[in-house]
């Protein structure tokens, strides 16, 4: 009898072992770190004010890559019978920056240098159509669409300076240009 009892004990020995030896394992897929242990590589949300007639004026938190129309749907929409004609829906939004539905942007700020064009103000270099590009000295319609083109490509102006950026644009330009433009 205690030899069956010994048998008995070795057989449950030897099962529990040969559960609990270590295994080879395939690696998962991606670099061996899953998907829920990995950091979030998700850049941070662009932060935009949208000013003017729509439903609920202010800031709005967009996706990287958002055009304006998710900037103004995201404010609510734009309220009946506002005009967009003048908004260029499809360009791409910057951190940071205002847009402004249905009414007429605000002057430039305290100190800036104004000069008169098309009316009195500056030209904003984000906003402005290629018509009223056109009433800036030296400025036709090729130069007025390459500098829009240069702002679709590249998210918009963050500084007058940036306009050095755009192809037929040198540095005598320029300085035509510099006290007549905004961003």
């Amino acid at each position: 009898m205690l030899l069956v009892v010994a048998a008995v004990v070795v057989c449950v020995s030897a099962g529990i072992v040969w559960w609990s030896r270590p295994r080879v394992t395939a690696a998962p897929a991606g670099g061996g770190i899953s998907a829920a242990a990995a950091p979030s590589a998700s850049p941070a949300p662009l932060v935009v004010n949208v000013t003017g007639r729509v439903g609920r004026p202010g800031l709005v938190r967009l996706p990287p890559g958002a055009r304006v129309a998710d900037a103004i749907e995201a404010a609510g929409g734009a309220l009946p019978g506002t005009d967009l004609s003048g908004i260029n829906l499809a360009r791409k939004v910057t951190d940071g920056e205002m847009i402004a539905v249905g009414i007429t942007p605000p002057p430039a700020a305290p100190g800036a240098a104004a000069g008169p064009v098309g009316g009195g103000g500056l030209v904003n270099l984000n906003t402005a159509t290629t018509t009223e590009l056109q009433t800036l000295p030296g400025i036709g319609e090729v130069l007025a669409q390459r500098i829009v083109e240069f702002r679709d490509r590249h998210g918009g102006f963050r500084a007058v300076s940036d306009l050095r950026q755009v192809d037929g644009i040198g540095d005598a330009k320029f300085q035509q240009l510099k006290d007549r433009v905004t961003v």
